[in-house]
């Protein structure tokens, strides 16, 4: 299975009580284990980064 692209977009500030990036919504160790994490987790991991990109965007 071929791996899954990062979501980073090169936006890497990392703001707030949860330390989400303004451009991914990762926490810094979120991004750190990337490589390293399965199929299903990845596809976990986005539906989280939706959700946390739409709290990011409301509260802009």
């Amino acid at each position: 299975m071929k791996k899954q692209k990062s979501p980073c977009i090169d936006i890497c500030k990392f703001i707030g009580p949860n330390g989400w990036c303004l451009g991914c919504a990762r926490t810094r160790e979120e991004a750190r284990k990337w490589k390293k994490l399965k199929p299903y987790d990845i596809k976990i991991m986005h539906k989280n980064l939706q959700r946390r990109m739409e709290i990011i965007n409301n509260s802009s």
